[in-house]
Order: C-alpha cells, then sequence, then structure tokens
C-alpha cells in the first residue's frame, strides 16, 4: 500500500510542473501562487484512497486527481473575495496581494483549466466524471450562495446550515471518492457508498471547521480565528447558541449581533463566553462525532476487504483530531 506521504509528493510534483498558463503574468502569477501555499491536499488524497481500494497503480490518476485540487482553489480564490479575508493558509489572499479584478478573473481561468486537466481522461470515463463534476461543481456554487444569504437572514435552522455545508463543502469530498472508484471501476453500489462516506465526513470536516474558528490557536489555524464571530456568519455554534439562549444571555448576544461598531477582539471573547457558558463547543462536537459515525458506517458496507481499507480510514480518523 503506497504511503499518505507518497501521494502528496505525487500531487505537489504535478502542480508544480503545470504553469497554468504564460502571458499576461499577471493572470497565471496568482494561479501559482494560490496553488503553492500548500494545505492538506484533502480531496485529491481522497481520490488516490478511494481509486486504491481496487487497483494497485494510483499514480496513473494522479492529473486527475489534482484537478480537484485546482477546482478547489479556484472556489478558495472566489471566498476570500465574498468574505473578504485577509489570510488563506496564514499568507496574505490572492485579491489582497493582488487586486479584485486580478482575482476574479484568474479564479476563472482556474476552472476552465480543471476541463482541460480531465480532458485525457479515456474515452468511456470522460462523459461520466465531467457530469458528476458538474452536478457537484453546481452544488458547491449554490452552497456558496446559501451560505451568503444566511448572513442577512434573520432565522436559519439547522437543518438548513446542514444542507448549506453539504453543498458548499462536502459534495467535493463525496465526488473526490466517487471520481476514485469510476476510473478504479468500482461497482455502482460502492461508488454510491464512497460518496456517501465523503460526503458525510464533509459536513463533519465543515463542522470542526466553524468549531475551529472560534477555538483554534491562531498559529495553528492559518486563518482569522474568530472571523465567524466578528462577520455574524451563521455557523453550527451561532445557530444553536441562539436557540438555546434565554433572557439575559440572549439579550446578550442579540446585542452583540446588532452593532455596527465593535472592537473586534472583545467581541469574539464575548460571544465565546456566551458559547461557553451554553456548552456549544460540547454540542458541535456531539455533531461532528455523529457525521463522521455515520460516514465510517457507509465505508463498513463497501464491498472491499478490510486491509485494504485501513489507509482510508486511518486518513478520516486524522480529520477527527486536526486543531487546525
Amino acid at each position: 500500500m503506497t504511503p499518505l506521504k507518497t501521494y502528496h509528493q505525487w500531487i505537489e510534483q504535478e502542480i508544480k510542473k503545470n504553469p497554468f498558463g504564460k502571458q499576461p503574468a499577471s493572470l497565471y502569477e496568482p494561479i501559482r501562487y494560490i496553488m503553492a501555499l500548500g494545505g492538506k491536499r484533502l480531496r485529491p488524497v481522497l481520490a488516490l484512497l478511494s481509486y486504491s481500494l481496487y487497483k494497485n497503480d494510483p499514480k496513473s490518476i494522479v492529473p486527475y486527481a489534482t484537478a480537484i485540487e485546482v477546482f478547489h482553489n479556484f472556489t478558495l480564490m472566489h471566498d476570500d473575495i465574498m468574505d473578504n479575508a485577509p489570510l488563506r493558509r496564514g499568507n496574505v489572499t490572492v485579491h489582497e496581494k493582488w487586486n479584485l479584478s486580478t482575482a476574479i478573473l484568474s479564479g476563472d481561468v482556474m476552472q476552465v483549466k480543471v476541463y482541460d486537466m480531465l480532458l485525457s481522461l479515456p474515452g468511456e470515463k470522460l462523459k461520466e466524471v465531467i457530469t458528476f463534476f458538474n452536478k457537484c461543481a453546481t452544488e458547491v456554487c449554490e452552497g456558496q450562495q446559501w451560505d451568503m444569504e444566511f448572513e442577512t437572514t434573520k432565522s436559519v435552522t439547522e437543518a438548513q446550515y446542514i444542507n448549506m455545508i453539504r453543498q458548499k463543502t462536502a459534495v467535493l469530498l463525496g465526488f473526490s471518492l466517487e471520481m476514485g472508484a469510476i476510473l478504479a471501476d468500482a461497482s455502482l453500489d460502492d461508488r454510491k457508498l464512497l460518496r456517501e462516506f465523503g460526503t458525510s465526513i464533509g459536513i463533519g470536516f465543515q463542522l470542526k471547521d466553524d468549531l475551529l474558528d472560534a477555538y483554534a490557536d491562531p498559529k495553528k489555524f492559518g486563518k482569522q480565528v474568530g472571523g465567524d464571530i466578528i462577520a455574524n456568519k451563521k455557523t453550527y455554534l451561532l445557530i444553536k447558541a441562539l436557540e438555546k439562549a434565554k433572557g439575559k444571555t440572549k439579550s446578550e448576544l442579540q446585542q452583540h449581533l446588532e452593532l455596527k461598531k465593535f472592537n473586534k477582539a472583545k467581541k469574539v471573547k464575548a460571544v465565546k463566553e456566551i458559547y461557553n457558558s451554553l456548552d456549544i463547543p460540547g454540542l458541535t462536537e456531539k455533531k461532528i462525532n455523529q457525521y463522521f459515525s455515520r460516514g465510517f458506517a457507509a465505508l463498513d458496507k463497501l464491498n472491499v476487504g478490510a486491509e485494504r481499507k485501513q489507509a482510508l480510514i486511518a486518513f478520516a480518523k486524522d480529520l477527527i483530531s486536526r486543531q487546525s
């Protein structure tokens, strides 16, 4: 079984050898910049792990797995614009380093390059992968739109929020695993189970991100800690706090949400104190574990030997315990 370190090396090599384009340099340098910032490479690794459940030559699909990472970084580049985020992985975001218009155009080109990278798929696989990718990419955009609309929506339910993060984040993990399975000629049942596994751990992954946004060590997180609180984002934490808060606590929380001018650090501290008093971190951890358990239940049903599953199981468990 190929070690994860080797998967990462293959992906980084594939990224480095792809210039994405030459002129104008100002269009392509931002792409090379964001792709060089690193990250967990979670999605392409999942594609390789999925493929490896069935076949022993995962290096053969590295270009296609890397295409998923390019698409993911395209969404990050545009998300950072919409969120007015100053940092990405501890570095200046593209729109801050260059400008807004360049970040938009560079992101657009990245999406086009994804299709270029998938075009060499074998003929019988090309249509199937592109069809599923287009469905996934559309849902990612729908999820992002819901996320922005929720910022100005007075009340968002837990179910609405879970569906939003399913679309915005989780479906791409599901697609990554399903694409690996498609390229490995896995059965339809196994493909569906892997998609379900990826979607469930993707929801857990995003809920964990919500929790870390408020509680992570700033030195490890790579993004502005408390950014969701500052922006009044309807995260799982805020939705549950609004649901559980009563009396004076609810009034204080509403007051922080309605303030137009405030000290950012003081607001983050005050809202976190409210979260702590309501055991919001504990409730969030419980929900995270619920979705990870659901994912592992789907993986248990997979028609693959236990030994083949070990690398994928270990990788997913690392997501549960991550602190950044």
